[in-house]
């Protein structure tokens, strides 16, 4: 992997294209709080999206009303939607950017895609979705997966630099056939404005159901298979009486939505399990707060937005051996833990690490202190700069 260029001393403008920008999920966090960054700090950032979702308002967001939408297949709760492509190009030339990025790689990211061939542009984007991966889980179709690996080797090769959001997605991405020396791993970074410790207030619960006393394990999320969430509805009755059984009450709290929402409600009814749905702003940094742990199965995760937020706001986390979450965490066998890292295919460990975690009370709470620590190193401000400093390099390199 290449070391980060050197940011160049020049006005740089860039335009991002992105098909995701007003869904609940930690990609969308980071371009909304790229964009309002870069508005704040002055630099030259347009983003282009197209939904008819509704979106927060946020400085520097172009929103391009679709010529066709529809649901995603096998995600309701997503959109799919093909962009109006004249009107979108002729605003990229009005803009003309020094760079063009690109965030996703459906209709809006194509249509940067060929702007930035047609402008001869340079193109920087990061790899934030394991599409492969997503597709294997919801389709289990050996050509519906051959295709889509195809298109994103085809995709990402024509970059100059591609963003790693983890060294384990690092080494996927050169799987796929992409350059090495392309690939730069952006410094991890989350809200830190935002999510707090301090926003702790266990008196929230009488209104969403919950019992004030109970130890709450927390996921936040797409509400999908391929966040491994059956292996939590598997294991939860288990975890549920275990730890009744020491005289404690835990409850389940689920925040998100997608496809397997339903499913996984029916399954755990009765089951102290409570569904939340989308949650946003200060709502959601107050819900993870006031929980006890976050519990986070996915095996797919280039990073896990979610899990930066949990442990900048107190909470001992529980990830899997796969993928990026594992990367932002200090593990159960360091001096300062803040989560426990679990195989991802040990029921019986994630079951005992659970009850463990929801009646050992000081445990909980020195996890969660480590976890508030080891946040103050990965501020998205200096994400930010890092990530626009990959651009301005890209632009002089090109010019």
């Amino acid at each position: 992997m290449t070391s980060t260029p050197q940011s160049v001393m020049r006005s740089t403008r860039v335009l991002k294209f992105t098909d995701t920008l007003a869904d609940i999920n930690g990609v969308c966090r980071f371009i909304q709080n790229s964009a309002q960054t870069a508005h704040d700090l002055q630099r030259d950032l347009c983003v282009f999206t197209s939904t008819r979702l509704s979106m927060p308002q946020v400085d520097g967001v172009r929103n391009f009303t679709p010529i066709y939408a529809r649901a995603m297949p096998g995600y309701e709760t997503l959109e799919l939607a093909f962009p109006p492509v004249i009107e979108m190009m002729r605003s990229a030339e009005e803009f003309s950017p020094d760079v063009i990025h690109i965030s996703t790689p459906g209709p809006v990211g194509t249509v940067g895609f060929i702007a930035a061939r047609l402008m001869r542009k340079p193109i920087v984007g990061v790899y934030h979705t394991d599409f492969p991966a997503y597709i294997d889980e919801l389709f289990d179709n050996s050509l519906i997966s051959a295709l889509c690996r195809g298109h994103m080797r085809f995709f990402y090769r024509r970059f100059k630099y591609v963003f790693s959001r983890s060294a384990d997605y690092a080494s996927r991405l050169v799987d796929l056939g992409i350059n090495e020396e392309k690939l730069v791993r952006l410094r991890a970074g989350f809200d830190d404005t935002k999510f707090d410790h301090t926003l702790r207030n266990t008196g929230i619960w009488d209104g969403y159901g919950l019992k004030q006393n109970s130890i709450k394990a927390v996921f936040c999320g797409r509400v999908s298979t391929e966040k491994n969430l059956p292996k939590l509805v598997k294991m939860w009755p288990t975890i549920r009486e275990r730890v009744q059984a020491q005289d404690r009450e835990i409850e389940l709290v689920i925040i998100g939505d997608g496809p397997y929402r339903e499913e996984m409600q029916q399954r755990l009814d009765q089951q102290g399990a409570h569904f939340l749905g989308f949650r946003h702003g200060v709502e959601l940094a107050t819900l993870y707060a006031s929980c006890d742990m976050f519990v986070f199965p996915s095996t797919t995760d280039t990073l896990g937005q979610v899990v930066m937020e949990s442990q900048a706001s107190g909470l001992p986390v529980i990830v899997t051996d796969q993928g990026g979450p594992k990367e932002i965490v200090h593990d159960q066998y360091t001096q300062s833990p803040t989560a426990f890292v679990l195989p991802h295919d040990d029921d019986s460990l994630w079951i005992d690490t659970i009850v463990k975690l929801a009646c050992e009370d000081d445990l909980r709470r020195s996890f969660g202190r480590a976890g508030i620590e080891l946040m103050k190193d990965h501020t998205f401000r200096a994400s930010f700069e890092h990530y626009w400093s990959v651009h301005e390099a890209a632009a002089s390199r090109s010019s």
